[in-house]
C-alpha cells in the first residue's frame, strides 16, 4: 500500500467526494445501504488493513467507558493508569490517544489490544453499517484515511450521478 499516493489521490477526489456526500444526504436513496454494503464488501476482498494501517498511524477512535475497561484489563491495568498513560479528553469532550501513531499498534500493523479494541476499531470504517445516510459526513472524513472508503466513495459516483 503506497499511503503518499493514495494521500495525493484522496486529496485530489476530495472536492467531488465532498458533492457526492452533498447530493446523497439530500437525496437519501432508499438504496444506499445495498451499494455501500456491496462496495464494501467488493473494496476489502482486494484491500488488506494489515498492509495500510492508516487508520491506527493518523486517527484516533474514541474510547467510551466499556472500551477503557476492557483495554485496560487486556493490559492488566486498572482504568484509571489506563487513562493517564494513554489517553486525554478531546474538544468534544470524548476520551481518545494522546498520539498518534496507536501506541498498540505494532512494527507489523497488527494491532497489540486486537480481541479488546474499542467499538470504534471494531467498527472502522464504518462502511457495513446500516443506515449509511446518517454517517455520510464521517464517510467523507474517512476518505482521507481509509483507501477502501475512498474507493468506495469513487464508485459510488457511477451510481449517484
Amino acid at each position: 500500500m503506497d499511503l503518499d499516493q493514495f494521500q495525493k489521490a484522496a486529496k485530489r477526489a476530495s472536492g467531488e467526494n465532498r458533492k457526492l456526500i452533498e447530493q446523497l444526504k439530500r437525496r437519501k436513496p432508499a438504496d444506499l445501504d445495498e451499494q455501500v454494503h456491496r462496495l464494501h464488501d467488493e473494496a476489502f476482498e482486494h484491500i488488506d488493513c494489515l498492509t495500510c494501517g492508516n487508520c491506527c498511524k493518523t486517527t484516533s477512535p474514541v474510547f467510551y467507558e466499556k472500551d477503557i475497561e476492557r483495554a485496560s484489563k487486556s493490559l492488566r491495568m486498572k482504568p484509571g493508569a489506563f487513562v493517564e498513560k494513554y489517553l486525554m479528553i478531546d474538544a468534544d469532550k470524548d476520551y481518545v490517544l494522546q498520539k498518534a501513531p496507536c501506541p498498540f499498534l505494532d512494527g507489523e500493523n497488527y494491532c497489540l489490544i486486537y480481541e479488546d479494541r474499542p467499538n470504534a476499531c471494531r467498527e472502522y470504517p464504518h462502511t457495513n453499517r446500516k443506515k449509511m445516510h446518517q454517517v455520510l459526513d464521517l464517510a467523507l472524513k474517512n476518505t482521507m484515511v481509509c483507501p477502501a472508503v475512498l474507493e468506495i466513495t469513487q464508485k459510488l459516483k457511477a451510481f449517484y450521478k
